[in-house]
This record gives structure tokens, sequence and C-alpha cells, in this order.
């Protein structure tokens, strides 16, 4: 008879040890499919927005735009809030938000409400489940960082193949319409949140917080807790001051910005693009699927690969994947060309996004990442605003999308440029930070 252990610290199936790193995988996964996949595919419902309210593309696209400034501006506090208090806790607290904001969404009926039910109340929750989470799966891993991040952020690429149809599908069982618009946001947030705050009491903030060793640490290394109480305060405090003077830093930033506002041009728009041409609204949909779909691939392989090779050059042949496609997009008129550009822009668009916590990690080796990715991140929410609006008031003022797509092109090669003066991912760039830290810095919960 197979034995089965669920303890956490013993945890184990058919007899086999399994560490619980891959636990905290598996419901980070979850949750960031819920809590984002749905409203990241929202994106298919602008045309159908445009129709019910009457209002303009570039009145959509502000409200994503805010949207994403919000995350971004409210990153750094997510990642310090994780840092601090633990990710648990600040799950719970997303997860609120997400329902709310989901649930508020769906009574919307003016433009205004758009904007503060969707643009800020939701995309609060987005900041939380991106920055904080990502940060602390990090922390379970000392060795395979790679795999176990390439699982979490895959399933940022499977959400959308599960949200988009289930999405469609409750807008046609509604009848259509600001009433079907109205059930596709109340049902998967209340579902969703619901699942979410149960997660939660499986998540925990650290290794050692259950007695164990980040996953292929060596067997002779203390195990102690630095996320919670003042030494977690500290640390993260003395750690940023250290970041802040590393030109890798900001430049990350930068690039965030770049990527995000590229592609924020095509998540937003590739749907109302094919439409324009005349595609049908289904194979439209179809091309945002298919979009995801490849990107799920490279979501997994890319940090694989950024652990083995470096994040670097892996990093800047996401950001070239995502450059080139688009000229295909510029002559795309039927259903197969819009699928061909979705394939080849998923390419790099999955992996841009997947290699940041690899480099956060090769460069700041085991420091509180958290607040620093939070600041990276804020610089993705305000690329993708700038984009989704910029992108938006082109499409109004010209009549057409090639502006549009111009801008999505300009904005991911100068991100490509921004990589390659990144510094080399070979060595640490603080491998002595600790070293700053008072004594208050070094009180550590030992087990």
């Amino acid at each position: 008879m197979a034995k089965l252990n669920l303890k956490p610290s013993e945890l184990a199936f058919g007899g086999h040890q399994v560490h619980y790193a891959w636990v905290i995988v598996a419901v980070a996964a979850v949750m960031r499919l819920f809590s984002s996949s749905f409203r990241s595919s929202s994106s298919i419902l602008i045309p159908r927005l445009v129709d019910s309210f009457g209002w303009s593309y570039g009145a959509v696209g502000l409200g994503f735009a805010i949207q994403w400034i919000v995350s971004g501006l409210f990153g750094p506090p997510a990642g310090w809030l994780g840092d601090r208090y633990g990710v648990r806790w600040t799950m719970r607290l997303g997860a609120l938000l997400f329902i709310v904001g989901m649930v508020l969404t769906g009574f919307m009926g003016e433009l205004w409400q758009f904007y503060l039910f969707f643009g800020v109340i939701l995309s609060a929750s987005m900041g939380i489940f991106q920055v904080p989470l990502t940060a602390a799966v990090t922390l379970w891993f000392r060795k395979h960082l790679g795999t176990g991040m390439g699982l979490l952020q895959s399933s940022q690429g499977i959400g959308p193949l599960v949200a988009v149809p289930i999405m469609l599908v409750i807008i046609e069982l509604f009848g259509g319409g600001i009433a079907g618009l109205r059930a596709a946001f109340w049902i998967p947030g209340i579902v969703g949140g619901a699942i979410i705050l149960l997660l939660a009491k499986l998540f925990y903030n650290e290794p050692a917080q259950i007695g164990v060793r980040a996953f292929g640490a060596p067997e002779d290394e203390p195990i102690q807790e630095i996320q919670t109480g003042d030494a977690a305060k500290v640390r993260t405090r003395v750690f940023l001051q250290q970041a802040q003077h590393t030109s890798a830093f900001w430049n990350l930033i930068g690039i965030h910005f770049w990527g995000c506002a590229g592609h924020s041009v095509i998540l937003v728009y590739l749907v109302a693009m094919a439409e324009d041409e005349g595609v049908p609204k289904g194979l439209a949909a179809g091309a945002f699927v298919m979009m995801s779909l490849t990107s799920t691939i490279t979501r997994f392989a890319v940090p694989v690969i950024a652990e083995r090779m470096g994040s670097k050059p892996a990093m800047a042949g996401c950001f070239f994947l995502q450059v080139a496609p688009i000229v295909l997009l510029f002559f795309a008129q039927e259903a197969w060309q819009f699928y061909l550009f979705a394939i080849l822009f998923g390419i790099g668009f999955g992996g841009e996004m997947s290699a940041f916590p690899i480099i956060n990690r090769q460069y700041y080796g085991s420091g509180p990442i958290g607040t620093t990715y939070g600041y990276q991140m804020m610089g993705a929410g305000v690329g993708m605003a700038f984009g989704a609006l910029l992108g938006g008031g082109l499409r109004d003022w010209t009549g057409n999308f090639d502006a549009t797509m111009a801008l999505s092109l300009l904005l991911s090669l100068t991100g490509v440029i921004s990589i390659l003066i990144l510094p080399s991912t070979k060595k640490e760039l603080l491998p002595n930070w600790e070293d700053l830290l008072p004594d208050s810095g070094h009180i550590t919960h030992q087990h």
C-alpha cells in the first residue's frame, strides 16, 4: 500500500519524499491563475465594452492604463508588505480586493465607475499577486529555481486558455450585452476569490516556518526565519538601500517599462485589430488564446534556460522575438495571419517576463527581493498603462492600428538595447550586503 504523509515538513507520496517547495509552487500557480487570468483576459471584452456602453477605444484604453499605473505604483508597497508581514497575510488581503474589484466592476454603468472599480480596486489585487507571491516562491529554492519559477510563470499563460472561453460562455449564457458582461465579472470574481482564500492556508512564507531548508540547500545550513519580526524590517531596509546603488536596479525598472509598454499594445488591442480587418469575433478571440498558449511554453522554458545559461541572453532573445513578428502584423488581413503572428509573438512575450525573478536572484542572492521586484513591477505597470493609453489614442486619431503597431515595435526595440547594457549575471552584485546589517538585523528565529 502506498504511503501518504501530508505533514508539510515530511511530505511524502507513495513513499517518496517531496519537498514542500513544490506545493508552494502549485498553490502559487493556482492563485496566480485565478487572480490574474480573468483580469488580463478582460481585454477580449474591449470591443464589447465599446459596443455595449458606447465608449470610445481611447476611453476604454484609459481604464486599462489606470489599472496598470495603479498596480505599478502599488508594486513597491506590495513587495514591502510581503517582505515585512509575510505572503500568507498579503494573499488574503489580495483575495478580498480581487472579489470586491470584480463584483463592483460588474455593477458599473458609467465610465468613471469602470476607472475606479476596474482601474483602481482590482489593480491593487493585481500588484499583490504579482510581486510578493513571486518573490516568496524564490525563497523556497536553492536549486531548480528555474523549474519552479517556470511552473509558476506558465500559469499566467495557461490562465487565459481557461479564462477566455469561460468568460465568453458566461456572456452568451446571460444573453450577451451588458447583462453578459456583468456576469463575466461577478462569477469568476466570487468563485476565484473564494478559492484563493482557501489556498492561502496551504501557503507558508518561507521554509523555516515549517522547520525545513530551501530545496537544494546544504544539510549543515542553519534553519532560520528571516521574513518575520523586526529582523525582516531591518533586512528589507538595508538591502533596498544597497540595491539602489547598483545600476541594474534602475535599468531593470526601465526594461520592465519598455517591454511592458510594447506588449501591452498587443495584449489590449490584438482582438480589436483582427476584428477591424473583418475577422469574426470568435476567431479574433482565438488569436489571443493562441498567443497565450504559445507563451505558456516559453514561460516555463525561459526560467530554466536563464538559470543555466544566464538571464541576460535569455531576456535579450525574448525581447527581440517580441519585436520581429510585429512586421507581419502590418500586412495581416486574414485570420490565419493573425494566428501566425500570435504564435511568433507569444514566444517572445511569454519569455520576456519570466526571466526577471531569476535575474534578481542572480544579481542579489538571498536578499529580500520583494520590494526590489516591486519597483520593477512599478516600471511594468507604468509601461502597460503607457502602451494601452497611447495605443488606443492613436487608433482613435488615425482611424486604424498602423501607428499603434509601430509604437509597439519601437518600444520593444528600446528594451532590447537596455538589456544589452546590463552587467553580467555570472556573479552577485551585492555578495556581502548582510555585513552592513546592525545587530538587530541578524535577529532570526532558529529551529
